[in-house]
């Protein structure tokens, strides 16, 4: 068996460098709210409910097709449990996009959102897009955390917000699909940016053909 992966693995590692983009990503927010199983929902479409606690960091790989661009996603499984936070954070600096997810069961894991969202203040990029899910929302019966007071919270810290679970496959793609689309937009605004301080410079050449880049990832 794991010599037929091992023969596969040159191809797929080949075949992997074909992309427009590479975004990382990372999943944050306190231990046992559900982000590795969350991470393996969306990679590998499994589920199982007997997890151990993630051990510092971990990451997936996984390509996507957005409006005709090819992006592959770095996604980084992260240790919630206070001891691994300065591993954590130092992967931090460098990703485009986060996931910062409580548990809708457990009020303490929502009451610690306003922590990682500072973390992400402190040691990401300014530009990082952020959205916020309240998992486990499968957990109905259990729920300690109204729906609206995640929307009230996202909406105070200026990120999206969804509710999903990765055991029922409710808005899991969704929330990745939609973070990579932010990131885009994201992405075309800093270009059309830098275009207008091209022609501003009177560049003819770029000004009448904007470069490609321009109109890629129409996200």
């Amino acid at each position: 068996m794991a010599s037929a992966n091992d023969a596969h693995h040159p191809q797929k590692d080949a075949a992997d460098q074909n992309f427009d983009y590479m975004f990382k990503l990372l999943i944050i927010g306190n231990s046992s709210v559900g982000k590795t199983s969350f991470l393996f929902r969306y990679a590998d479409d499994s589920f199982t409910s007997a997890f151990v606690s993630t051990v510092g960091i971990d990451f997936k790989v996984k390509t996507v097709y957005r409006n005709e661009k090819r992006v592959k996603l770095q996604i980084w499984d992260t240790a919630g449990q206070e001891r691994y936070r300065t591993i954590t954070t130092a992967y931090y600096r460098g990703a485009m996009g986060f996931l910062l997810m409580y548990d809708i069961s457990n009020q303490e894991s929502f009451s610690a959102v306003q922590d990682w969202a500072t973390q992400i203040k402190t040691y990401s990029w300014d530009n990082a897009q952020v959205i916020l899910i309240g998992n486990k929302c499968d957990l109905e019966d259990e729920r300690v955390v109204p729906t609206e007071d995640g929307k009230r919270l996202a909406d105070d810290l200026g990120f999206e917000f969804f509710e999903a679970s990765a055991k029922d496959n409710i808005n899991v793609k969704q929330v990745f699909e939609r973070l990579v689309d932010i990131i885009c937009e994201k992405m075309n605004e800093s270009l059309d940016a830098n275009s207008t301080i091209v022609s501003n410079n009177k560049s003819p050449s770029l000004s009448e053909t904007p470069p490609p880049q321009a109109s890629s990832c129409a996200c």
